[in-house]
Order: structure tokens, then sequence, then C-alpha cells
């Protein structure tokens, strides 16, 4: 039987001037975005009335761009104000994912592998996704890696790095894990497959420096920050596998879920602990505008 290739949620994509409902079809298989991956993307949120950081997320869709060789075809402005038109076609009951995307639909000339900037195409996809993930997770350390500057387009939000991330979660969920803990090429914990990671111990905030192997993301920036003002000493440093199974709490930030708790990583378990639940009072107290005075 053919593939069902409708979408799971109530879905709207706006291209080419105007809204589709469903997942229409873009991409064909002479595009060089579906046989050679030249495909860029961002993910913000909308719930509760609110898209926090849109407009970081929709400027770091151009920056991503860019960067895979792609030509940003709309002013990050442009796709902030589509995102919100786009939002009220949705019944406003359920969280929405926003997915502002670029991709190339020609090789340039002279060489199919790299792409055509000229052929840029962008598409803005919105869809109905719960949010969810916050009565914790458990991590395992995966044995595939985050690939360096060197070996993969990783100063972009670059649809080609996600099968590396794919297979580790695979991985990990075959041996009883919702997650993989995963390191760089130097064996330094870089971030979950799919989030990035802190870990909190006699009460400091650690967190991976960003040696550019992973996306350090919108959220993470958000939650340091926030953080560092409500008085926490908060750090970006190297670390190790050792440093995690020796923390008092881990958690996960991320613009899927915003902040997850770990309750088990391999064979030590965790508790939600103070930090983490203070990180994600912080970050829904300013999101939603409740933000103190001077946090």
């Amino acid at each position: 039987m053919p593939v069902d290739t409708s979408p799971r949620t109530a879905t709207w994509t706006h291209v080419e001037g105007e809204w589709l409902p469903g997942n229409p079809p873009l991409i064909g298989p002479t595009s060089h975005a579906m046989w050679l991956a030249s495909t860029v993307f961002d993910g913000a949120r909308w719930f509760d009335g609110i898209a926090p950081d849109l407009d970081l997320h929709c400027q770091r869709v151009n920056h991503s761009a860019v960067n895979m060789g792609l030509k940003p075809l709309k002013a990050a402005e442009e796709i902030e104000a589509l995102a919100w038109e786009g939002i009220g076609k949705f019944d406003g009951k359920t969280p929405i994912y926003i997915k502002p995307m670029y991709w190339g639909e020609h090789g340039s000339p002279g060489s199919v592998v790299s792409v055509d900037a000229e052929s840029t195409r962008f598409a803005l996809c919105l869809f109905e996704a719960p949010m969810g993930g916050h009565s914790g997770s458990s991590l395992t350390v995966s044995p595939f890696r985050r690939p360096s500057p060197e070996t993969a387009t990783t100063d972009a939000k670059a649809g080609g790095l996600y099968p590396n991330s794919g297979r580790a979660i695979a991985e990990a969920r075959s041996r009883g894990f919702d997650n993989a803990l995963m390191r760089d090429l130097n064996g330094n914990v870089a971030e979950t497959a799919s989030s990035n990671i802190f870990m909190v111990k006699d009460g400091v905030v650690s967190t991976p420096a960003a040696n550019r192997t992973f996306l350090a993301g919108i959220t993470r920036a958000r939650v340091m920050g926030l953080l560092r003002q409500a008085g926490f000493d908060v750090r970006e440093v190297a670390l190790s596998v050792e440093d995690f199974m020796n923390a008092d709490e881990i958690f996960t930030s991320g613009n899927y879920s915003k902040i997850v708790g770990v309750h088990r990583l391999d064979g030590r378990d965790f508790e939600d602990g103070p930090v983490t639940r203070k990180a994600l009072d912080l970050y829904m107290d300013w999101a939603h505008g409740r933000t103190h005075s001077g946090e």
C-alpha cells in the first residue's frame, strides 16, 4: 500500500504567496534538496497566546541559509509576520510548532553537488504539536559522536545533521532509554541527540561550552541569562560524562519542550531538583511576561 503522506496534525504551509493546508508536494526527485540535502530550517513555538523568541528563530534561519550556501529570500521580520498570520489559521487550543525552511532546487553550474544559491526556495510550515515532556527523561551515553565544523555544516540548523541524531535516539531506545547523551570528537559532552544539556553540582550550573560541534540554542541562551539574573553561577565549560554522572541535577533545554529534567543517566538516577524547577519557572514567567524586576 502507498504511504499516507498527510500530516498527523493540523498543518498549514505558506509557499510562494499562498497558504496551503496539509502536506503540499514541494520537493521532487530531481530537487537538489531531496538527494543532496541542501535544507535548513528553524523551529519556534506558539502556546498560551505567546511565541517566545520568535524573532530570534526567524533571524537564525537566515543565518543557517547563508552558511549552507543558500540565499535568504525573506527578511526575518517578514517571516515573523507570516508566522503570526499562520497562527491565526488554528483554533488556538493546541501548541504550534513554527518551522521556516529554505532549500535548494538545483546544483550550481559545473557541479551538481554544490547547491545553486539562485535556486533557493522558502516555505513556512506550522503544525499542531502538544508540548509535553516535562515529566522527565532518561539518557544513555551514545556510541555516536557529534561532527566537528570541519566534517559537517554544524554552523547551520541543517536537515542533513539530523539523521546522525536520529540513529543515536534509535540506538538509545533499543536499550530502554528516551534519548542519547552525545559527545564531540574529543570525547567531551556536547548535548543530547535533540536538545542542549545542563548539569548542577553544589549549586553551580554548567553547560557544555559552545565549540561549534552542536547548536548552542536560543532557549539555552535564554535559560542561561535568566538563571544568571536570578543569582545563579552559570558556566560554559568542557564537561565529561563523569562530570554528568557526578552531578546533583541534570536538565535539558530546547525549543520543542523547553526545560525537562533528566531522571536517569545510564545506571544513575536523579531527582527533579530545585534548580531544574527554578529554570522552568523562570523561563515560563519570562515567556508570559511575568518576570519580576531584576530577573
